[in-house]
């Protein structure tokens, strides 16, 4: 059964037609000619189709096209800080974040999706109990980003580059701080 329905991926607005039983991984790659979300294990556990769904963190294999209908998606392909990219795009060039690069633009998005999360506050299962807002040190990192698997392990570059990312954005933070201050 086709139904018809909406998505918007980096900004672009897409309507199409996609049967019922067709995933947000296909109708993104198959469909749409979007590569960067990879088919990795198809079964959800190695997060090399990882993408941003209305700001969250999603295995696209696992997600129903259907479901994701009127839902903003950004891939690795559409993180941008204005025109230039991402910073963690740029981290994991600068840490050798990457070997193969397959499961890389999994990996940026799900990096994307943990610095989020952890300045809004949400704990993972490392954060000390008393804690409302979680430092994203390595031990912290690497449990926000255990879904996402790199064969050719690189996770010590991966989890060097968002750590590198995390103190910038937190020393942004202070600085704005700062400045706001009369």
């Amino acid at each position: 059964m086709e139904t018809e329905i909406t998505l918007i991926v980096d900004g672009q607005q897409h309507d199409l037609s996609v049967d019922t039983r067709v995933t947000l991984l296909d109708a993104l790659r198959d469909r749409l000619g979007i590569t960067s979300p990879k088919k990795g294990c198809d079964h959800g556990q190695c997060g090399s189709c990882t993408v941003l769904q209305n700001g969250r963190r999603v295995t696209t294999c696992l997600a129903f096209a259907v479901a994701s209908d009127g839902s903003t998606i950004i891939t690795s392909e559409g993180l941008r800080d204005d025109a230039d990219p991402h910073s963690l795009h740029r981290a994991f060039l600068d840490h050798d974040g990457f070997q193969c690069g397959y499961c890389t633009p999994g990996q940026i998005c799900s990096a994307a999706g943990l610095l989020a999360e952890a300045e809004a506050g949400w704990p993972s299962a490392v954060t000390p109990p008393d804690t409302t807002a979680p430092t994203l040190d390595a031990e912290e990192i690497r449990e926000r980003i255990s879904g996402n698997l790199c064969r050719c392990g690189a996770y010590q570059g991966i989890v060097a580059a968002v750590e590198s990312v995390a103190k910038a954005r937190a020393l942004d933070r202070t600085r704005k701080r700062r400045d706001a201050t009369p």
